[in-house]
């Protein structure tokens, strides 16, 4: 499988400008903090104005653009002379932000100034994007701020994230922007080419991957650990590209360690793209889809799982198992025998009533509970599969 991927022509994708404004009206692209700030704690101004300077010609083209920029935090940590780059504990980690981000804004303000274009600065945390009401206020900002013609410059308020409520990195904070601002794409920017068939800096035989149709588990096997001053890796690339597809948006990893990235993959296709289905599901599923919290598990049969893929509502005579406390309404995942997540939903029941009706037909409902609500343990409408 991995030979005839890495066969496939990316041109099929690329070539034909999939990411280009006449086609994406909408890109996200994420910018690494190895690509943005230098060893020494300084931004790579030269690169970052190359960069803008793409993104405002691509602007005035038509296309709307937003940012997701990470960097604060290794900015911040040289300026107050941190040790570790600022990540010793969650403390400097949230002072090096403080500090850092002011001067992030003040650059990309400057650089894109440059161009006539306005930069905006957007700091989100993890429960922006998981509570519904509040994920739906970030789209509404973002909306207006494109369609008056301004670039967001999206990042992570790690000043007051924790360890418990955080993206933990950039790459699946992009994909999660995307999903929610209905993006064409999103592009992460990165310190290698793409997705490889093993390490390209130990495995003289690794081969670039051009296209990935659908994120198996060997394709996910394939990603490595972290590196330099980011907090990402290929694992968190995949993880986004996941849930950009879940929500209707195509991705790719490219290098940003190359004059002109932008433009070298639009011309050359030199990278990797994650296509997304060609039928997105419903904005609020795509909100589900995207949760990275979940409050617990439901696991089905196999007789379930493929009912689920037919379209319709879990029952509770499908359901072995339930892990997690959670109330009617909370968003849970359902996994198959084998534990792999096949899909995402809204709870009919809370947990407690969950484990006692586990297996059991729709019309005993009432006999366990002393009420019957509702027939299914999750309703097809309140469910997404992933």
């Amino acid at each position: 499988m991995v030979a005839a991927l890495s066969q496939i022509p990316v041109d099929a994708l690329v070539g034909a400008g999939l990411f280009a404004p006449a086609v994406c009206r909408r890109l996200v692209v994420k910018i690494g903090s190895s690509l943005l700030v230098t060893a020494e704690g300084q931004v790579r101004r030269a690169w970052l104005a190359d960069l803008v300077a793409a993104l405002a010609a691509r602007r005035a083209q038509g296309q709307q653009i937003l940012v997701v920029s990470s960097g604060a935090v290794a900015l911040g940590a040289r300026r107050l002379k941190l040790a570790k780059g600022g990540r010793a504990s969650l403390e400097d980690a949230q002072a090096a932000a403080a500090v850092g981000q002011i001067e992030l804004a003040q650059v990309y303000a400057e650089l894109f100034a440059g161009h006539g274009v306005q930069a905006a600065q957007m700091l989100l945390t993890l429960d922006d994007l998981e509570d519904r009401r509040r994920y739906l206020n970030v789209r509404a900002t973002a909306d207006r701020l494109v369609e008056a013609g301004a670039v967001p410059v999206i990042n992570e308020n790690d000043t007051v994230a924790t360890a418990e409520i955080r993206f933990g990195d950039n790459d699946r904070l992009a994909a999660r922007v995307g999903q929610a601002v209905e993006a064409d794409g999103v592009i992460l920017l990165s310190d290698i080419d793409g997705l490889y068939t093993g390490d390209p800096k130990r495995d003289p035989d690794a081969t670039l991957i051009p296209l990935v149709p659908v994120l198996t588990p060997e394709i996910e096997a394939m990603a490595g650990g972290t590196t330099g001053m980011g907090s990402g890796g290929m694992v968190s690339k995949l993880q986004a590209a996941r849930i950009a597809a879940s929500g209707g948006c195509h991705m790719a990893i490219i290098s940003g360690k190359v004059d002109h990235p932008l433009a070298r993959f639009e011309s050359q296709g030199i990278g990797t793209v994650f296509p997304a289905p060609e039928a997105a599901p419903v904005a609020r599923k795509r909100w589900l889809a995207g949760r990275l919290t979940v409050a617990g598990t439901l696991v089905i049969d196999d007789g379930a799982v493929t009912a689920l893929r037919q379209g319709r509502s879990l029952l509770p005579a499908g359901v072995r198992a339930v892990s997690g406390g959670f109330q009617r309404g909370d968003v849970v995942d359902i996994a198959g025998p084998d534990g792999r997540v096949v899909a995402r939903g809204l709870a009919g029941y809370p947990s407690d009533e969950a484990v006692r009706l586990c297996g059991r037909k729709s019309h005993e409902i009432e006999a366990v509970l002393g009420y019957a609500p509702r027939a299914a343990m999750i309703h097809r409408d309140d469910l997404v599969m992933l």
